[in-house]
């Protein structure tokens, strides 16, 4: 199980897509050394590809079989309850395991009129996109403030949220992109900090907001790493808060966060339905 766990790790992580000349969408798992090896021409291996159905739906995107999305959510799970900080890990098992949870919030999005102009517009939290002097000089209080300073104290960057690879589906991934993308601004509204208490915490969060099995594995399983003093505060005060925070607030992918830098975080927490932090130290 294991060795058949590494092959499919290294088949779809390791080796690269590769187009054809005139094909620029198109893509399949490399296989160039055991063709090579078995004699066919690029003919038959590009009707072999039309067959299997490789085609790169986005740059980047890896085609994977049912199967192989079993394996590598399996391992990746494995590996993300031993290390919660193993960030590749949590975003390979998001990726293969919420078919179900994804287009259900995209479909969200769509009967959103905030929601539909973020698919329509695709808008992107990076570095690159973000002025940085300007959120630096917005009042105390404020949410472009309140998440810089999120930003600097947990000595994090929206530029670390890695690119999907493994969801069949172009809106999708984005949908997953951007859930990745506002998951900091989840801390920022939450109070929360990147410890594994405060991660915990979001996922709880999360988990009841988007439906994603790796939110849900990351909130009943995250808490074993946990000391007995912040094991007891989670379950008597943060993760009720936050399992009524999620079930009371709309959709946390259809508010346009790079429209709202100038609102307080008081006033976007309420008008979302986030209930106030409960008052302990996390």
């Amino acid at each position: 199980m294991l060795l058949l766990l590494r092959r499919t790790a290294a088949r779809v992580g390791v080796s690269l897509l590769r187009a054809g000349p005139g094909s620029p969408g198109k893509a399949c798992l490399s296989h160039t050394e055991p063709r090579a090896r078995d004699g066919r021409s690029g003919e038959e291996e590009e009707e072999e590809e039309e067959e299997e159905g490789c085609y790169q739906l986005y740059p980047g995107h890896i085609p994977t079989s049912p199967l192989q999305k079993a394996l590598l959510a399996a391992g990746s799970a494995f590996m993300a309850l031993y290390d919660p900080y193993r960030h590749d890990m949590v975003a390979v098992l998001g990726e293969t395991t919420g078919c179900l949870a994804l287009p259900n919030l995209r479909d969200k999005m769509k009967h959103h009129p905030e929601g539909y102009r973020i698919l329509q517009e695709r808008p992107r939290i990076r570095l690159s996109t973000l002025d940085m002097a300007k959120l630096q000089g917005l009042p105390d209080g404020s949410l472009g403030r309140e998440y810089i300073r999120f930003l600097e104290d947990n000595k994090v960057s929206p530029d670390t949220r890695m690119p999907p690879k493994f969801v069949d589906d172009e809106e999708l991934a984005y949908v997953i992109q951007r859930y990745r993308e506002v998951h900091d601004l989840m801390h920022t509204l939450l109070g929360m900090p990147t410890t594994i208490l405060g991660e915990v915490v979001v996922k709880w969060f999360e988990a009841v907001q988007t439906g994603l099995p790796m939110c849900v594995l990351g909130a009943a399983f995250g808490p074993i790493h946990l000391s007995a003093r912040n094991l007891q505060l989670l379950a008597t005060e943060l993760a009720p808060w936050a399992i009524r925070s999620g079930r009371n607030a709309s959709c946390i992918l259809n508010i346009y966060y790079e429209q709202r830098w100038e609102q307080s975080v008081a006033s976007l927490r309420e008008e979302i339905g986030i209930f106030p932090p409960p008052d302990v130290q996390v």
